[in-house]
């Protein structure tokens, strides 16, 4: 069998080590948490663009009510209440392909587009596929923020002032009027859709997009366990779920 191998990180009785740099001498107090964690993913430090971008990307899913993870993981800390961890774990379960975690599907659209030579045209032709296929294009479209979602355009703005290229961006901005057009109604660019091209723009492949947005969630959920344990909502929220749901008896026969 071959060697197992890991350029992450090692450690011995004396020191802990990250990709080669002394956790305590060369990062404690010299780099902050988007730095570090842009510094385990990719093996370098981020430049000034980068970490502005990692960061503004980290902030943007962080929080957004009471949505399904907030509330599952609510109820399971008052199933659960001195096992936090289990609380965290299960709210973060629900980042997936309905919620928050649909960049992965976006990034992997964009990503295969920027090797097409004439973007517009690739822009339609995806557009109108998932039209007639009736297929959900992820990045596009949201519940609850019509007509647009007014973070994508705030990312766009940030990104472009941090000084990133820009082609991710662009591109997805294309596909946004060519999506209008064989939709024959306008659908925002979500913030999901506007995180894959801003993670793309920094070299953050699509396959590790969804993990970003489990970090950026845990730190949300961090503020609604604790919330939770001065409120004692779940108890509440199980009582209104509860009573909401009426039972029909099955037909006889």
């Amino acid at each position: 069998m071959s060697e197992l191998k890991t350029a992450i990180a090692t450690y011995d009785e004396t020191s802990i080590t990250w990709r080669g740099k002394d956790l305590v001498n060369d990062l404690l107090g010299k780099h902050g948490f988007t730095e570090i964690l842009y510094f385990l993913i990719t093996g370098r430090m981020p430049t000034a663009t980068e970490t502005k971008v990692m960061d503004v990307c980290l902030v943007t899913l962080m929080e957004h009510g009471m949505t399904p993870h907030a509330i599952v993981a609510r109820l399971v800390a008052d199933c659960n209440p001195g096992q936090v961890q289990i609380a965290m774990s299960a709210g973060l379960t629900c980042v997936g392909d309905v919620f928050a975690g649909t960049m992965e599907g976006c990034g992997r659209l964009l990503e295969a587009g920027l090797k097409e030579v004439d973007a517009q045209a690739w822009c339609a032709q995806v557009a109108a596929d998932h039209r007639s296929r009736r297929k959900a294009l992820p990045g596009f479209g949201h519940n609850l923020h019509k007509p647009d979602d007014p973070r994508s355009p705030r990312l766009f703005q940030v990104a472009r002032e941090a000084g990133v290229e820009g082609r991710a961006i662009a591109l997805l901005e294309t596909l946004g009027g060519e999506v209008d057009k064989a939709y024959g109604r306008h659908l925002t660019i979500n913030a999901t859709g506007a995180l894959a091209a801003l993670m793309l723009e920094i070299g953050i492949p699509p396959a590790i997009m969804r993990c970003l947005a489990v970090t950026s969630r845990a730190a949300g959920l961090t503020a609604h366990l604790k919330e939770e344990f001065e409120t004692k909502s779940g108890r509440e929220i199980w009582r209104l779920v509860d009573e909401s749901f009426a039972y029909v008896a099955p037909e006889e026969g």
